[in-house]
């Protein structure tokens, strides 16, 4: 999202701006109902910016991503050459380019140390712009983009729509996209995207304090009628609570695990896809979650996925590891052997060459003990989990093995919900349940 200069007009923003335009985007943030909007940006697009982005969407259904096991594409080796001759930081620590396997890896505590390194020296300084994250891994980070590859989040969204068979289409005087959030502090906007042909695109905080009167966000939402919803489960749990009449085409979660209970809770609530993606603030969108259940399919065609076990060695197909990316459509920051933290396995499909990860789970693997000291993997817990309409949860285990979980969500059986667990930890786990108004953001699992 690019950064607020308070000095722009919309016409500086929006180098694509008609009076039909300006006059839908002030009634978005003139509605009688609309937020109390606190922040102001715009595409910056101009025609070739968006005849550019048609263009790579485009690419993206003509050349999916597509290599077999232990192959480097094509495209990778010129990619890395580029990265070693371009970028500092890789310059200095990259190696030989043709010898792909043997770089070294890099993670977010090297970004984050020295973000100015990663940045090309033939990158278009004048065009940037910074998305600053909180670091709950431990790495605050203010992460370069540009305006013309932040839109091109955009793409890979429809991308992801149609693989659950909705669509984005965007248009003049039609709202294409409504990212609701659910917490105490957070930008929120009205803005346009040219890409989409001018649609409106507001980021909206349904926390009550955030409008003047609650029964507001409801009828807000409904005047808009957006195509598409995006967000996380915290707020899509806060979405279905309210009375939103009108129907989206699709539910877009990321940010954190989706549960196939609430998945399902809220594809009944809104009658439409829910579609989970995984998606990093350095990467933009990676994957989607398949509707045949199978794992998640990669959306970019030119981001190239390994998986790493403890040592750095090659996973064989089906192995969980680490996914360490390299590629990525952000000129500010190309990614080389980046760790992600992230675990799933990689499979390749009946082709053999049509990667898909598979048991996606966010950051790396916490192990537990249950009351005899036998070893439990967090991904049991989840797995354990899953038929819970649970928005977001935490496991920390405590140097005396007792167990605390917290959560968010409704109507929630806690007995089935103690009984899932103590299948896994034993009838003799100390387990506490305690339910939370509002968890912020968390390590979901913790062992002391």
């Amino acid at each position: 999202m690019p950064t607020w200069d308070p000095s722009l007009s919309d016409a500086e923003r929006y180098p694509l701006m008609t009076a039909e335009a300006r006059a839908f985007l002030n009634g978005l943030r003139e509605h009688p109902q609309a937020p109390v909007f606190n922040h102001v940006c715009g595409d910056r697009l101009d025609a070739p910016a968006v005849a550019r982005i048609r263009a790579w969407e485009a690419g993206l259904r003509a050349e999916p991503a597509a290599w077999r096991p232990g192959e480097i594409p094509s495209w990778l080796a010129e990619f890395g050459a580029y990265c070693i001759a371009k970028v500092p930081f890789y310059r200095r620590n990259g190696g030989r380019p043709a010898a792909f396997f043997d770089l070294p890896l890099c993670d977010r505590g090297d970004l984050s140390g020295e973000t100015w390194a990663f940045v090309p020296d033939d990158a278009p300084l004048d065009q940037i712009i910074l998305y600053s994250t909180s670091g709950t891994t431990g790495h605050p980070l203010d992460v370069p983009w540009t305006p013309e590859a932040a839109s091109m989040y955009l793409p890979l969204l429809r991308r992801a729509a149609r693989l659950h068979g909705a669509d984005l289409a965007g248009g003049p005087g039609r709202t294409a996209i409504a990212l609701v959030c659910f917490q105490k502090r957070t930008f929120t906007l009205a803005q346009l995207s040219f890409f989409l042909d001018g649609a409106g695109h507001v980021k909206i905080n349904l926390d009550p304090d955030a409008w003047r009167e609650p029964a507001d966000r409801a009828a807000y939402l409904d005047a808009l009628d957006p195509e598409i919803y995006t967000g996380d489960p915290i707020s899509f749990e806060a979405l279905a609570a309210l009375p939103v009449r009108a129907r989206p085409r699709a539910l877009i979660s990321s940010s954190m695990a989706l549960l196939p209970g609430l998945k399902a809770a809220l594809a009944t609530r809104f009658g439409c896809p829910v579609i989970d993606v995984y998606s990093t603030n350095e990467t933009g969108p990676i994957a989607a979650d398949a509707p045949d259940g199978t794992g998640h399919a990669l959306l970019q065609n030119r981001l190239y996925v390994e998986i790493l076990d403890a040592d750095g060695a090659p996973c064989p197909p089906g192995t969980r590891g680490e996914i360490v990316v390299s590629g990525g459509f952000n000129p500010m920051l190309p990614l080389l052997r980046y760790r992600t933290g992230d675990t799933a396995s990689l499979d390749f499909g009946p082709d053999g060459r049509s990667p898909r990860l598979v048991g996606l789970e966010g950051r790396a693997p916490v192990v537990f003990a249950d009351a005899f000291g036998a070893l439990v993997n967090n991904i049991e817990v989840s797995q354990a989990v899953r038929p819970f309409a649970l928005s977001q949860w935490t496991l920390r285990q405590h140097a005396d093995r007792s167990l605390t979980l917290r959560y968010r969500g409704e109507g929630v059986d806690e007995a089935a919900l103690r009984r899932a667990l103590e299948g896994l930890f034993g009838p003799l786990a100390v387990l506490r349940i305690q339910r939370a108004r509002l968890l912020e953001k968390v390590r979901q699992y913790t062992r002391e």
